[in-house]
């Protein structure tokens, strides 16, 4: 790989000519953002499906009191 000029991290592939970043902790740090939004999304899921259960609930009491 050769190294792309003015950028430290960044190489290119002689053969397909990509750009290749081997910084390690930039890519961590990415990981592991992706995998903290995901998580939430997740939760955010969860708690709408508690909501939505809890409505439902709530209408069913009500049509029986009436």
């Amino acid at each position: 790989m050769l190294s792309v000029e003015g950028h430290k991290n960044l190489y290119r592939d002689e053969k397909s000519g990509a750009i290749v970043n081997c910084d390690d902790r930039s890519y961590s740090s990415y990981i592991n953002m992706r995998n903290k939004k995901r998580h939430e999304k997740e939760e955010l899921k969860r708690l709408q499906s508690d909501i939505d259960e809890i409505k439902s609930l709530l209408y069913e009491v009500l049509n029986k009191r009436l």
